[in-house]
C-alpha cells in the first residue's frame, strides 16, 4: 500500500490508480471503523446519564446530553457518505466531481475523503446557497 508520501508525490497523470484507490479504500474503512465505535461509546454515555435532584447538575446533564446527541447525529449522518465513498471506489467514481466530471483532487480528498465535489463546484454551490439566503 502507498505511504502519505508516495501518494502525495504521484504524477498528475496517475490519479486514481489502484494504489491511490486502495489507499482511500484503507482510510475510508479505518474511518468508518472509528465512526461506528464513537457511535457505540456515545450511546453507552447518553444511556448512562441520570436524573439529578439538582437543578444545576441537572442543567449541567442536560447540555452534556445535547452535545452527545449533536454528536451522534453528526456521526450517523456520516456513516453512510463513507459507504457510499467505498461504493464509488467500487463503481470507478470515486474522486471526480459528481457535477462536472473534473478530478477532486488528492488533497482535498485527504482532507475529506467522502467529498463528492471539487472545490470549485462546492465554492458556487455554498455562493448560492448563500444569495438565495440573503434574498
Amino acid at each position: 500500500m502507498l505511504t502519505l508520501e508516495q501518494l502525495l508525490a504521484a504524477p498528475e497523470k496517475d490519479y486514481m490508480n489502484s494504489g491511490q484507490l486502495e489507499y482511500f479504500r484503507d482510510l475510508l474503512a479505518t474511518q468508518a471503523a472509528e465512526v461506528r465505535e464513537s457511535l457505540a461509546n456515545a450511546r453507552l454515555q447518553l444511556a448512562s446519564y441520570e436524573n439529578e435532584p439538582d437543578e444545576l447538575d441537572k442543567a449541567s446533564i442536560e447540555e452534556e446530553r445535547r452535545m452527545s446527541l449533536r454528536f451522534l447525529d453528526r456521526q450517523t449522518k456520516l456513516l453512510p457518505k463513507i459507504d457510499q465513498a467505498i461504493k464509488r471506489i467500487d463503481d470507478g467514481d470515486f474522486g471526480y466531481c459528481k457535477i462536472t466530471g473534473e478530478e477532486i483532487g488528492i488533497k482535498r480528498l485527504l482532507l475529506r475523503p467522502t467529498a463528492t465535489l471539487c472545490a470549485e463546484e462546492k465554492q458556487r454551490q455554498e455562493m448560492k446557497e448563500r444569495n438565495y439566503r440573503d434574498q
